[in-house]
């Protein structure tokens, strides 16, 4: 799957709103470009990339906690 397909599939899903989607489209355009850009700026992207990805489990449990109205569960051990 390339990064059209992916664009596609976000299209035809309504995934704009899908935050995660937009990150898997972000990191399937960087896999493309590989080979065209310096060694630095792969990991500068890729290391912006997973950022967004961390950002995404912090907007998960904001969304969660609004739904919900209440603390993220803990687990017992």
């Amino acid at each position: 799957m390339n990064s059209k397909d992916v664009a596609k599939y976000i299209e035809a899903t309504d995934g704009i709103s899908k935050p995660w989607l937009l990150v898997q489209l972000r990191l399937k355009k960087l896999q493309e470009r590989r080979s065209e850009i310096s060694a630095e700026e792969y990991i500068t992207e890729l290391a912006d990339i997973q950022q967004a990805l961390m950002n995404l489990g912090e907007w998960w449990l904001e969304s969660k906690m609004k739904c919900f109205n209440s603390l993220p569960m803990r687990i017992q051990y």
